[in-house]
Protein backbone atom coordinates (compact mmCIF):
# COMPACT_ATOMS: atom_id res chain seq x y z
CA UNK A 1 0.00 0.00 0.00
CA UNK A 2 1.51 3.32 -1.01
CA UNK A 3 1.51 6.58 0.95
CA UNK A 4 -1.22 8.17 -1.22
CA UNK A 5 -3.60 5.28 -0.49
CA UNK A 6 -2.88 5.59 3.25
CA UNK A 7 -3.57 9.35 3.13
CA UNK A 8 -6.84 8.69 1.29
CA UNK A 9 -7.84 6.13 3.93
CA UNK A 10 -7.09 8.61 6.72
CA UNK A 11 -9.30 11.20 5.01
CA UNK A 12 -12.14 8.69 4.62
CA UNK A 13 -11.91 7.61 8.26
CA UNK A 14 -11.80 11.22 9.49
CA UNK A 15 -14.87 12.21 7.47
CA UNK A 16 -16.91 9.17 8.50
CA UNK A 17 -18.20 7.56 11.67
CA UNK A 18 -15.78 4.64 11.30
CA UNK A 19 -13.95 4.05 14.57
CA UNK A 20 -11.22 1.78 13.24
CA UNK A 21 -10.18 0.20 9.95
CA UNK A 22 -7.48 -2.40 9.27
CA UNK A 23 -6.23 -3.32 5.82
CA UNK A 24 -3.68 -6.02 5.11
CA UNK A 25 -1.97 -6.82 1.83
CA UNK A 26 1.26 -8.45 0.69
CA UNK A 27 3.33 -5.42 1.80
CA UNK A 28 2.02 -5.28 5.36
CA UNK A 29 -0.88 -4.19 7.54
CA UNK A 30 -2.26 -0.69 8.20
CA UNK A 31 -4.63 0.12 11.06
CA UNK A 32 -6.25 3.54 11.38
CA UNK A 33 -8.14 4.41 14.56
CA UNK A 34 -10.11 7.48 15.56
CA UNK A 35 -10.01 8.64 19.16
CA UNK A 36 -12.46 11.53 18.88
CA UNK A 37 -14.60 10.75 21.96
CA UNK A 38 -11.74 10.30 24.38
CA UNK A 39 -9.81 13.30 23.03
CA UNK A 40 -12.86 15.56 22.85
CA UNK A 41 -13.86 14.84 26.43
CA UNK A 42 -10.39 15.40 27.83
CA UNK A 43 -9.51 18.46 25.77
CA UNK A 44 -12.77 20.41 25.94
CA UNK A 45 -12.73 21.06 29.71
CA UNK A 46 -9.11 22.20 29.77
CA UNK A 47 -9.47 25.06 27.25
CA UNK A 48 -12.76 26.21 28.72
CA UNK A 49 -11.18 26.55 32.18
CA UNK A 50 -8.19 28.33 30.72
CA UNK A 51 -10.40 30.54 28.55
CA UNK A 52 -12.61 31.68 31.41
CA UNK A 53 -9.87 33.61 33.27
CA UNK A 54 -8.49 35.01 30.00
CA UNK A 55 -11.96 36.16 28.95
CA UNK A 56 -12.44 37.98 32.22
CA UNK A 57 -9.39 40.19 31.58
CA UNK A 58 -10.19 41.27 28.01
CA UNK A 59 -13.90 41.76 28.76
CA UNK A 60 -12.90 44.93 30.59
CA UNK A 61 -11.32 46.25 27.37
CA UNK A 62 -12.89 46.57 23.92
CA UNK A 63 -11.09 43.86 21.86
CA UNK A 64 -13.29 40.94 22.98
CA UNK A 65 -16.55 42.44 21.72
CA UNK A 66 -15.56 42.99 18.06
CA UNK A 67 -14.09 39.48 17.70
CA UNK A 68 -17.47 37.69 17.83
CA UNK A 69 -19.29 39.68 15.11
CA UNK A 70 -16.35 39.38 12.69
CA UNK A 71 -16.37 35.59 12.98
CA UNK A 72 -20.08 35.41 12.04
CA UNK A 73 -19.50 36.08 8.33
CA UNK A 74 -16.25 34.06 8.08
CA UNK A 75 -15.85 30.42 7.15
CA UNK A 76 -13.54 28.15 9.15
CA UNK A 77 -11.05 25.59 7.89
CA UNK A 78 -10.77 22.99 10.66
CA UNK A 79 -8.28 20.24 11.39
CA UNK A 80 -9.52 16.86 10.16
CA UNK A 81 -7.21 15.03 12.57
CA UNK A 82 -4.99 15.19 15.63
CA UNK A 83 -1.36 16.02 14.92
CA UNK A 84 1.21 18.79 14.51
CA UNK A 85 0.33 21.79 12.32
CA UNK A 86 2.89 23.02 9.80
CA UNK A 87 2.56 25.98 7.43
CA UNK A 88 5.43 24.81 5.17
CA UNK A 89 6.11 21.52 3.39
CA UNK A 90 9.74 21.77 4.58
CA UNK A 91 11.77 24.36 6.52
CA UNK A 92 13.30 25.71 3.29
CA UNK A 93 9.97 25.84 1.39
CA UNK A 94 7.63 28.86 1.18
CA UNK A 95 4.52 29.20 3.36
CA UNK A 96 1.51 27.41 1.87
CA UNK A 97 -0.98 30.00 3.11
CA UNK A 98 -0.70 33.43 4.66
CA UNK A 99 -3.21 36.06 5.65
CA UNK A 100 -4.48 37.48 2.38
CA UNK A 101 -3.92 34.26 0.42
CA UNK A 102 -6.81 33.31 -1.84
CA UNK A 103 -7.93 29.71 -1.44
CA UNK A 104 -10.27 27.48 -3.41
CA UNK A 105 -11.50 23.92 -2.87
CA UNK A 106 -8.57 21.55 -3.29
CA UNK A 107 -5.79 24.10 -2.57
CA UNK A 108 -3.36 22.83 0.07
CA UNK A 109 -3.26 25.29 3.00
CA UNK A 110 -1.12 23.40 5.53
CA UNK A 111 0.28 20.04 6.58
CA UNK A 112 -0.62 18.06 9.69
CA UNK A 113 1.83 15.44 10.83
CA UNK A 114 0.17 12.46 12.48
CA UNK A 115 2.10 9.36 13.45
CA UNK A 116 5.06 10.29 11.21
CA UNK A 117 2.74 10.79 8.20
CA UNK A 118 2.54 14.24 6.65
CA UNK A 119 -1.03 14.94 5.54
CA UNK A 120 -1.78 17.80 3.17
CA UNK A 121 -4.87 19.68 4.34
CA UNK A 122 -6.89 21.14 1.49
CA UNK A 123 -9.34 24.00 1.62
CA UNK A 124 -12.97 23.04 1.14
CA UNK A 125 -14.08 26.67 0.74
CA UNK A 126 -13.38 29.52 -1.66
CA UNK A 127 -12.26 32.87 -0.32
CA UNK A 128 -9.38 34.78 1.25
CA UNK A 129 -7.61 33.79 4.46
CA UNK A 130 -8.06 36.61 6.97
CA UNK A 131 -6.67 34.95 10.12
CA UNK A 132 -4.38 32.03 10.91
CA UNK A 133 -5.46 30.64 14.27
CA UNK A 134 -2.60 28.21 14.99
CA UNK A 135 1.13 28.80 15.40
CA UNK A 136 3.50 26.86 13.15
CA UNK A 137 4.68 23.52 14.61
CA UNK A 138 1.90 23.53 17.22
CA UNK A 139 -0.17 20.50 18.21
CA UNK A 140 -3.78 20.54 16.97
CA UNK A 141 -6.87 18.59 17.94
CA UNK A 142 -9.54 17.03 15.74
CA UNK A 143 -11.99 19.70 14.48
CA UNK A 144 -9.85 22.56 15.83
CA UNK A 145 -10.20 25.77 13.77
CA UNK A 146 -7.03 26.49 11.77
CA UNK A 147 -7.94 29.36 9.43
CA UNK A 148 -10.69 31.96 9.11
CA UNK A 149 -11.70 32.61 5.50
CA UNK A 150 -13.68 35.53 4.07
CA UNK A 151 -15.93 33.84 1.49
CA UNK A 152 -16.08 35.11 -2.09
Amino acid sequence: MDLKQIHDLIKVVNKSNIGEISIEDKDGKVTIKQKEERVTVSSVPAPSYAAAPMTAGPSVGAPAAPAAPVADNLLTIKSPMIGTFYRRAAPDKPLMAEEGTEVAPGKVVCIIEAMKLFNEIESEVKGTIVKILVEDASPVEYDQPLFLVQPE
